[in-house]
């Protein structure tokens, strides 16, 4: 009888940890608090810190590669030209990504300068690392220190109104990703639930799903960057179909809201999170998970 009592609370206790869901902690632009943001160190370091997601955003070259950075150009925040001389504001919306080669995007340091914003930002010499490098570096880092494994949360950054001028459009800026997704994740060497693709511009995430029922593009999950004062219905329906995620400005939720999204079967993963008691909050709220600049004060969530 003792067999059986152990063996049934152990059949017990495996079922209730496969079913319950992990709590989501995202890495934003890697660890941006702590090092340059969107940048190989900072995806390292936020391994290092135990995120279950690395959060990033990805721009597209004059030769069509796909870079990761948030902005599609220079920020003169904590950009240095290849001269040596830091980007000044006048000039740095005219460093437009998508006109310059990315060899010479590669010599432009993003973080010798830090972020005034970021003051616990570590000062290193780096730059705009493509998106297949960043997946190449990370994978061996997770292997060769014995890491769990973690997704890619990868924000194509993208605008309709600069659809030509500092961006393509969507069919090319999504196809150009979805070939460094294939190229990096064979089919059945990683599973295609470790990549989310989100967007503010729902024409990028139509896009994508188009190419999912094509069979042209692997079937990620597809998560929904908000930041408008709109309804989540409001917005679901703009957007024509159901996403895994739900993604708001987390000040734009309510326990309400986390409830009638996941009744929908939607996930909730809101950004960006930087302090301790917000984050205790929205996870009492419900949230699925959470996006910081700062993955250190989301430990023991």
């Amino acid at each position: 009888m003792r067999f059986l009592f152990v063996l049934v609370t152990m059949l017990i206790n495996a079922l209730v940890s496969s079913d319950s869901p992990t709590f989501d902690i995202q890495g934003h632009r890697g660890c941006r608090g702590l090092m340059p943001e969107n940048t190989a160190p900072a995806f390292l370091k936020a391994l290092d810190l135990g995120v279950t997601t690395l959060e990033m955003d990805v721009v597209i070259s004059k030769d069509r590669q796909v870079v990761v950075s948030h902005e599609p150009y220079f920020n003169a925040a904590f950009s240095i030209a290849p001269d040596g001389v830091p980007v000044n504001k006048k000039e740095q919306k005219n460093l437009i990504l998508y006109k310059l080669d990315y060899a010479t995007i590669k010599r432009y340091d993003v973080g010798s300068n830090g972020n005034p914003a970021y003051p616990e930002q570590q000062k290193l010499k780096v730059y705009k690392p493509l998106l297949s490098e960043v997946i190449e570096q990370t994978e061996a880092y997770r292997a060769s220190h014995n890491l769990p494994q973690f997704s890619y949360n990868i924000e194509i950054k993208s605008e309709p109104s600069e659809y030509g001028k500092s961006q393509p459009e969507p069919a090319e800026f999504c196809d150009l990703v979805q070939m460094v997704l294939k190229k990096q994740f064979p089919t059945g060497r990683v599973n295609p639930d470790r990549i989310v693709i989100q967007s503010f511009d729902f024409a990028m995430l139509k896009q994508w799903k188009k190419g999912v029922a094509e069979s042209n593009y692997p079937p990620v999950r597809l998560s929904a960057l908000v930041e408008n004062l709109r309804s989540p219905s409001t917005n679901l329906n703009e957007l024509g179909f159901k996403p895994d995620i739900y993604s708001p400005n987390f000040r734009l939720l309510s326990q309400r809201k986390i409830t009638w999204l996941h009744d929908q079967g939607i996930r909730v993963i809101p950004w960006t999170i930087n302090q301790r008691a917000d984050m205790e909050r929205l996870k009492r709220w419900g949230v699925d998970g959470l996006i910081t600049d700062y993955p250190d004060r989301a430990s023991g969530l």
